[in-house]
C-alpha cells in the first residue's frame, strides 16, 4: 500500500465536536505561549516592546519551520509526532520561565542564545500541530475548503480567547510560572483529546502513555510548587534575600532586605530606591519645587505609588489636597498595607491626617471617576483643611487629558523611560496636556535620570518641556544609589525666566518643611553643573511619534 494511502483503521469517523475542541484548546495555548515567554524576556531585559517584537516573530518563524519540516514525516508516524509534539510543547512551554530565570542568573552571557533557542524549539513544536492534524482529518474532509475551515477556525476562536484569558485574568491573578504550568496542563488535556480521536493511528502508545506521565508529573508538580521553584530561582538575580515578589499586568515587583534592614525596590529589574538613601532622592523631588510655591494647597503626583513623595508632601501643612495617580494599584496597595513600606513611608497612604475617600480603594476595581473626583474637589473647598489624599490607578496620560481642574503643583515620579511605553510620559503631547491643568504660579518637576550616565536623555527632558511651552530650570545632586541624579523644574511661560527662578531658590535661608537631608546651601549647591555638562549638539525632542528619549536611555545607559 502507498505511504500516503489511508490505512483501513484511519478511516475511522472523526467526531466533529472532539476535533473543534481540540483546534479550540490548542489555538489558546499557541498564542499565550508566545505572551508569556515574551513577558517573561521583557521582565528580564527591559525594553517590552523589543523583547515581545521580537520573541513573537520568532516563534511565528519557527511556526513555519514546523509546518515545513511535518511534510518529511510519513502517514503512520503523524498521529505519535503529534501526541509527542504536545507533550513536549507541555513540559518545555510550562518550564521555559524557570530556564530562562536560571538561565539569565548563572549563564548571563548565553541567555540570549538560550532564550531564543527556547522561542524556536517552542514554536516548531506549535507549528506541528495544524498541519498533522489537517493531515490526519483528511480521510474524514478529503474536500480541502471543508479541512481548512473545520481546523482553522476553532484554532483562530480559541486563540482570540486565549488572549483574552491572558491578558484579563492569568496575568492579574496568577504569577508568570504559575501560567506557564497552567498552559502546560491545557495542552496535556489537548494531548489526552488528541489521543481518543487519534487512538486508532498512534504505533508507539506504550512510549507515548511514558512520557505523557512524565510530562503531567512536571506540570502538576509545577502548579503546586513553581511560586517556591521561581522564588529560589529569581533569588539568583539579587545579592539581597527576596521578600516580595509579584508580576502584575503592568510590571514586576520585588522587594529585597539585607542584614541591616535595608530594602530596595526594584520593578523589572530595575531599583527604584533603596531605604538608606531614597531620602536625598524624593527631598530633591518635593523641596525645592515647593519652597517656590509658597501658596501651593492642590499638588499632583504622577507615578509615586510607594508614597515616599506624598510622605515629604504631608510636612506641608498648607496643602489641602493630593491626587496620586499611579497605574498600578497593587504598587499602592503595597504602600498602603506592606509593613516594610508603611514604615518607609511613614504611612502616608493610610496617615490618619490623610483622608482617603472609601469608593477611591487602594485595590484594583475600586477606582473613582473623574466626575467623583471633581465634585469631591467641590465639597473640598467647602471644608475644614486637611489633607485630602486620592488615589487613582489609572494611565497618566489618559487621566491628564480628562483631569477636572488645575493643580499648584504637580510632581512627575515616573520611571526611567526605558521603553516606548514609558517614554511618552516625557513627550511633548503629555506636557502640553500638563500645561492645561497647571495653574496660574505653578510649578512642574519631572525627575530625569542621570545627567551624566544618561546626558542626552536628561538634555532630552528640558529641550521638549521648553518645546512644550515652558520655562525650565535643571538641578542634580548624588543619589548613592543611582549615582549622579537630576531633574528638571518647568513652569508657564509668564515672565519669570530661568535665572529669576533660580535666583530665589539660591536666596532660600530656611526649608519650609523638615528633612532628612537637604539644606538650604544643598539646593543652592544643586543647581551648579560642571562645564559642558549642558551642552548638545542635539536639538531632537520626543514626540508621539518619535520616542527620542528612550533612544537615548538606551544610548547613555548600554554604553556603562
Amino acid at each position: 500500500m502507498p505511504e500516503n494511502t489511508p490505512t483501513p483503521s484511519s478511516k475511522k469517523h472523526i467526531s466533529p465536536l472532539w476535533l473543534s475542541l481540540l483546534m479550540f484548546l490548542l489555538g489558546g495555548c499557541g498564542l499565550a505561549y508566545e505572551y508569556t515567554l515574551s513577558k517573561i524576556a521583557s521582565d528580564l531585559l527591559g525594553n517590552s516592546v523589543q523583547q515581545w517584537a521580537t520573541m513573537i516573530a520568532t516563534m511565528l518563524f519557527a511556526m513555519g519551520l514546523g509546518a515545513d519540516i511535518q511534510k518529511r514525516v510519513g502517514e503512520k508516524a503523524l498521529a505519535d509526532l503529534l501526541l509527542r509534539s504536545q507533550l513536549w510543547l507541555a513540559i518545555l512551554g510550562g518550564c521555559g520561565p524557570l530556564i530562562l530565570i536560571v538561565t539569565f542568573a548563572e549563564m548571563p552571557e548565553q541567555y540570549i542564545f538560550v532564550q531564543y533557542l527556547l522561542a524556536l524549539i517552542v514554536g516548531t513544536l506549535i507549528g506541528f500541530e495544524i498541519p498533522l492534524i489537517m493531515r490526519l482529518n483528511e480521510s474524514e474532509k478529503p474536500d480541502m475548503r471543508m479541512n481548512l475551515a473545520q481546523v482553522l477556525k476553532m484554532d483562530y476562536i480559541g486563540a482570540l480567547l486565549g488572549a483574552l484569558v491572558w491578558t484579563f485574568l492569568m496575568i492579574r491573578f496568577l504569577g508568570i510560572e504559575r501560567i506557564s504550568f497552567l498552559l502546560g496542563a491545557i495542552t496535556l488535556v489537548a494531548a489526552a483529546v488528541s489521543a481518543y480521536i487519534f487512538r486508532h493511528r498512534l504505533e508507539r502508545k506504550r512510549l507515548i502513555a511514558l512520557e505523557f506521565v512524565i510530562a503531567l508529573s512536571l506540570v502538576v508538580g509545577g502548579l503546586i510548587y513553581g511560586k517556591d521553584l521561581a522564588l529560589k530561582a529569581e533569588q539568583r538575580l539579587y545579592r539581597d534575600p527576596i521578600v516580595f515578589s509579584e508580576t502584575t499586568p503592568y510590571q514586576h515587583i520585588v522587594l529585597t532586605r539585607d542584614r541591616r534592614d535595608t530594602l530596595r525596590c526594584y520593578i523589572n529589574g530595575h531599583l527604584q530606591f533603596d531605604s538608606d538613601d531614597e531620602f536625598i532622592y524624593h527631598e530633591q523631588l518635593v523641596h525645592p519645587v515647593m519652597e517656590l510655591a509658597p501658596q501651593a494647597t492642590s499638588i499632583l503626583v504622577l507615578g509615586g505609588g510607594d508614597g515616599l513623595a506624598v510622605r515629604e508632601l504631608l510636612k506641608y501643612p498648607r496643602v489641602t489636597e493630593i491626587t496620586l495617580v499611579d497605574i498600578d494599584p497593587k504598587m499602592t496597595d503595597l504602600a498602603a498595607k506592606n509593613k516594610d513600606f508603611v514604615s518607609l513611608n511613614h504611612g502616608s497612604l493610610t496617615d490618619a491626617s490623610v483622608n482617603v475617600q472609601p469608593s477611591s480603594g487602594i485595590s484594583e476595581g475600586a477606582n473613582f471617576t473623574l466626575q467623583e473626583l471633581n465634585h469631591r474637589r467641590a465639597l473640598h473647598q467647602e471644608t475644614e483643611p486637611t489633607a485630602d489624599l486620592h488615589i487613582l490607578n489609572v494611565d497618566a496620560a489618559s487621566f491628564v487629558r480628562s483631569a477636572p481642574g488645575s493643580y499648584d503643583v504637580m510632581i512627575l515620579d515616573f520611571p526611567d523611560p526605558s521603553s516606548p511605553d514609558l517614554a511618552k510620559l516625557y513627550g511633548r503631547p503629555f506636557y502640553e496636556a500638563l500645561k492645561d491643568h497647571l495653574a496660574p504660579g505653578g510649578f512642574i518637576v519631572q525627575q530625569s535620570g542621570s545627567p551624566f550616565h544618561a546626558k542626552e536623555a536628561f538634555l532630552c527632558v528640558g529641550r521638549t518641556l521648553a518645546a512644550s511651552g515652558f520655562q525650565t530650570l535643571p538641578y542634580h545632586d548624588n543619589v548613592p544609589s543611582f549615582g549622579e541624579w537630576g531633574w528638571w523644574l518647568a513652569w508657564k511661560n509668564t515672565g519669570s525666566d530661568e535665572q529669576a527662578i533660580a535666583r530665589r531658590l539660591r536666596k532660600t535661608e530656611k526649608l519650609t518643611a523638615p528633612t532628612l537631608y537637604l539644606t538650604p546651601g544643598l539646593v543652592r549647591a544643586s543647581l551648579e553643573f560642571g562645564k559642558g555638562q549642558l551642552s548638545s549638539k542635539n536639538t531632537d525632542i520626543t514626540s508621539l511619534t518619535q520616542p527620542t528619549i528612550y533612544h537615548h536611555y538606551l544610548e547613555g545607559w548600554q554604553t556603562r
